[in-house]
Order: C-alpha cells, then sequence, then structure tokens
C-alpha cells in the first residue's frame, strides 16, 4: 500500500513539474515600440516567445505605417533589425510588407534573445547595416 502511495506521489509530481515547465516555456513577452519623429502616428508592438527548442519566435504588429516612398527622403523598404546578448551589431532578420489598411505583421525566428528590435527605412533590402532612418524601436527586453 505504501508503495502505490509513493508511486502515485511520484508520477503526480512528474505530472505537475512537465505543466509548470510548459507555463514557462510558452511565456511571452510583449513590448510596445516608442513613437518615431519619422513616422509619429506609427504604432505597434514586439511579442516574443521562447519555444521548446531554444528559438525565439519574434511577432510584430505595426499599425498606421506610411509607404516607405511617403517619407523625406523616399525609401524603397522597412527593414527588421535585431540586436542580441550574444551579438551587438544588429541583424537584418527581414522586410515588412504592408497592406492597404496600413497595419502589417511580421515573423520571424531568431537563436538568440532579443536585446533590441528596430524598423528602418532602407532602399536596399538586403542591405547588411541599418540606416539613420529609424522608423519604429523598442526599448530594452
Amino acid at each position: 500500500m505504501k508503495t502505490n502511495y509513493s508511486l502515485l506521489r511520484f508520477v503526480l509530481f512528474l505530472v505537475l513539474s512537465f505543466a509548470l515547465s510548459q507555463i514557462f516555456i510558452s511565456c511571452s513577452k510583449k513590448i510596445q515600440f516608442e513613437n518615431s519623429n519619422i513616422i509619429p502616428s506609427a504604432r505597434g508592438d514586439v511579442t516574443v516567445k521562447k519555444d521548446k527548442n531554444n528559438n525565439y519566435n519574434i511577432k510584430l504588429e505595426i499599425s498606421y505605417l506610411a509607404e516607405p516612398d511617403r517619407l523625406e527622403p523616399p525609401k524603397k523598404y522597412y527593414v527588421v533589425w535585431l540586436s542580441s546578448e550574444q551579438n551587438q551589431i544588429p541583424l537584418n532578420i527581414g522586410q515588412i510588407i504592408g497592406t492597404s489598411k496600413l497595419h502589417v505583421k511580421f515573423e520571424s525566428v531568431s537563436s538568440s534573445k532579443p536585446k533590441r528590435i528596430f524598423v528602418t527605412a532602407e532602399d536596399d533590402v538586403t542591405t547588411q547595416y541599418p540606416s539613420r532612418y529609424i522608423v519604429l524601436e523598442t526599448d530594452k527586453f
């Protein structure tokens, strides 16, 4: 009888441990973008969630993001950049493609934990260094 009780406690412990670990793994952090002098009406946030493979899923949602060719000077693209704890040099993680309603969503994955995420206006989508036209940026994560 005592053995069955010990086994039951052990199984219960394992189940609770697994459930708690899944809650902590699936937790996500949501950060608002700071306002921009280049596009003051742009608003948005970034959600970063660590997955079971220790990668970071990054999701951006931005509203009122004007077309890049309406900026002064006009640009062609919006590019998303990530600075991480492992690498201080920003990494180009992709291009934002807008919709007619000025609402955009962007998703990417990084193996590095984000420290800062920002969006720049660029003439070349494959650029390896961000321009000084920072449209939106987060504070530190």
